[in-house]
């Protein structure tokens, strides 16, 4: 009962690279999450920016049915922009419990 859900918009612009690493995707049996935010990259410079784990439900106003190799394709036809929408677990109140529960 920790994990919150967000939904999350992310608008980037100017063009790839984009800055950011997927991982998973139905092919592997895994949700499609972003597995690195390059440091410096377009996704990190963001105030509302790209975070690790995020899982991402659609691209470009397209819903996502999964597939890493749909949404890579979307991103390769995004022009000048690109708009992702992400689910994000936010665990602050599961971190703090976590401490509480090592301290001996």
């Amino acid at each position: 009962a920790f994990s919150v859900e967000l939904y999350v918009e992310v608008f980037l612009q100017g063009g790839a690279p984009w800055g950011f690493t997927l991982k998973g995707g139905l092919e592997h049996g895994a949700p499609l999450v972003i597995s690195k935010v390059e440091e410096g990259g377009k996704a990190a410079l963001l105030k509302n920016r790209l975070q690790v784990g995020d899982e991402v439900v659609s691209i470009n106003e397209v819903e996502l049915c999964g597939s890493r190799q749909e949404a890579i394709s979307l991103v390769k036809g995004s022009y000048k922009t690109l708009k992702l929408i992400v689910l994000r677990y936010s665990n602050m109140s599961y971190s703090s419990y976590h401490e509480k529960e090592h301290s001996v």
